[in-house]
C-alpha cells in the first residue's frame, strides 16, 4: 500500500489522535451534510405550510358553509308563529278561493305569520283541495299547522235550520229570525225585494210558495236577503229537476198555477199518499161542476190569516180573493211553501173521478175521498162524529 493509500485510510483527528479518515470527513463533505440537514428542515417547513394553508382554507369553508346553511335555512323556512294562538277571530273562506287566497286572508287578519308558512302547512297536511267555503273561529298568532286543523269543514260556524213543508211565508220568516237572531223586520223587508232574491218571473214578485222547505246551513254573516235567496235558489233547482215549466205547459197551466195547486195540496193532505188524490180533486173541480167552485177551507183560512181545517159560516162570507167558496178558479197565488212531493203531485195527479175529500179523523190525519155528493155527506157526518176524539 503506498503512502497515498495510507493517508486515505489513516489520519488524525483535530486533536492529533490517529483515526479513520474518509472523503466524508473532508471539509467539503462535512458542509454537504450540513446542507442536506438544512434542506430536510426546509422541506419539512415547505410541507407544513401548505398543509396549514389547506386547514385554514377548509376551516374557512366550513365556517362559511355553516353560516351559509344557516342563512339558506332561514331564507327557505318561512316565518311562523308557534303554539295554538290566543283570542278569537272569525275568518271567512269565500267560494272559489284557493290555499294562497286563504293564506293571504289569514295573514291579513293576524292568524298566521306568513302566507308561505300556511301554504306549506296545508300542503304537508294534504288538505290543499279540502278547504271549504264558510266561516271559521280562529285564533290570533297561531302556528300555521294549528290553523290548518281549525279549517276542517266540520268546524264551520253554521246554524242548521230545517223548514217544514207547508209553512206559510210569515211563519218561515219568523222561524228564520228566531233561529238566526236577526230582526224579523229585516226578513220581511228582504222578502219584498223579488229582484234581489232572484225569484222567477212567473212568481209575480211574491215569495210565498217559492221559499222552498228544506234543511239549510246558515253562516253567521249571511244577511236576511242572502238567506231568502238561498231558499229561492233551492226552489229553482227543484223546479228544474221536476221540469216545472215544461210539464205545466202540458197540463195547460202556468208554473205559478201549478205552484198554487201544489200549495193547496200541501195544506190539505194528511199524508204523502193522499197528495195525488187531493191534486186530482182540485183538477176535477176546476174542470167540472161550476157550482162547487174550488171550495177549499185552506185558502179561506189563508186569506183571513187564520189557521184550522174548517171554515165557519162567517169565514165563508169573506170577500178575500182567497175565498174559493165564493170565487171560481184558483186563488191569486200559493197559500204556503210546498215541498217536492206536493209539487210532484200537482204535476202528476192520480187518476180518478173524486170530487170531494174529508179528513174524517183529524187526530190520525185520515182522509177519505168521494165521487158523489151523497158519499161526501156521509164522510162529513163521520168527521162530525170523530171531531175532538182520537178516532
Amino acid at each position: 500500500m503506498n503512502d497515498l493509500d495510507m493517508d486515505f485510510l489513516v489520519g488524525s483527528d483535530d486533536e492529533g489522535r490517529p483515526g479513520r479518515k474518509s472523503r466524508a470527513s473532508s471539509g467539503r463533505d462535512s458542509g454537504g451534510r450540513r446542507g442536506r440537514r438544512r434542506k430536510r428542515r426546509r422541506n419539512r417547513g415547505g410541507f407544513l405550510a401548505p398543509m396549514l394553508a389547506v386547514i385554514v382554507l377548509l376551516g374557512g369553508i366550513g365556517a362559511a358553509g355553516f353560516y351559509g346553511y344557516t342563512w339558506v335555512r332561514d331564507v327557505m323556512t318561512p316565518d311562523d308563529y308557534t303554539g295554538p294562538g290566543s283570542g278569537e277571530v272569525v275568518v271567512e273562506i269565500k267560494d272559489g278561493q284557493n290555499a294562497s287566497d286563504v293564506a293571504q286572508t289569514l295573514e291579513e287578519q293576524g292568524v298566521v305569520k306568513s302566507v308561505k308558512a300556511f301554504v306549506n302547512a296545508v300542503a304537508q297536511a294534504g288538505k290543499s283541495s279540502s278547504l271549504q267555503p264558510g266561516e271559521y273561529a280562529m285564533r290570533k298568532q297561531m302556528a300555521a299547522a294549528e290553523a290548518v286543523k281549525l279549517l276542517d269543514p266540520e268546524k264551520r260556524l253554521l246554524e242548521r235550520i230545517t223548514l217544514k213543508e207547508g209553512l206559510r211565508l210569515i211563519d218561515t220568516l219568523k222561524q228564520l229570525a228566531e233561529k238566526t237572531g236577526k230582526p224579523l223586520r229585516e226578513f220581511q223587508q228582504a222578502a219584498k225585494n223579488s229582484r234581489k232574491l232572484g225569484l222567477p218571473s212567473y212568481a209575480r214578485g211574491r215569495l210565498e210558495g217559492y221559499a222552498f222547505p228544506a234543511t239549510y246551513e246558515i253562516r253567521p254573516k249571511m244577511t236576511p236577503s242572502e238567506i231568502l235567496g238561498a231558499l229561492v235558489e233551492r226552489f229553482k233547482q227543484t223546479a228544474e229537476k221536476d221540469d216545472l215549466q215544461g210539464k205545466a205547459k202540458e197540463l195547460g197551466r202556468t208554473p205559478h198555477e201549478i205552484m198554487t195547486i201544489a200549495s193547496i195540496v200541501q195544506a190539505e193532505s194528511g199524508t204523502k199518499e193522499d197528495m195525488g188524490k187531493v191534486a186530482r180533486v182540485i183538477y176535477n173541480r176546476l174542470a167540472g161542476n161550476p157550482r162547487l167552485n174550488l171550495s177549499m177551507d185552506s185558502t179561506v183560512m189563508y186569506g183571513l190569516n187564520k189557521y184550522g181545517i174548517e171554515s165557519s159560516h162567517k169565514d165563508l162570507e169573506s170577500t178575500s180573493p182567497y175565498n174559493t167558496y165564493k170565487f171560481a178558479g184558483l186563488p191569486p197565488g200559493p197559500i204556503a211553501n210546498p215541498g217536492d212531493d206536493a209539487i210532484q203531485a200537482a204535476l202528476n195527479p192520480t187518476k180518478g173521478d173524486w170530487g170531494w175529500f174529508v179528513t174524517t179523523c183529524p187526530a190520525k190525519q185520515l182522509t177519505k175521498f168521494a165521487s158523489t155528493e151523497a158519499d161526501f155527506f156521509a164522510l162529513k157526518a163521520e168527521y162530525e162524529r170523530n171531531k175532538g176524539n182520537g178516532c
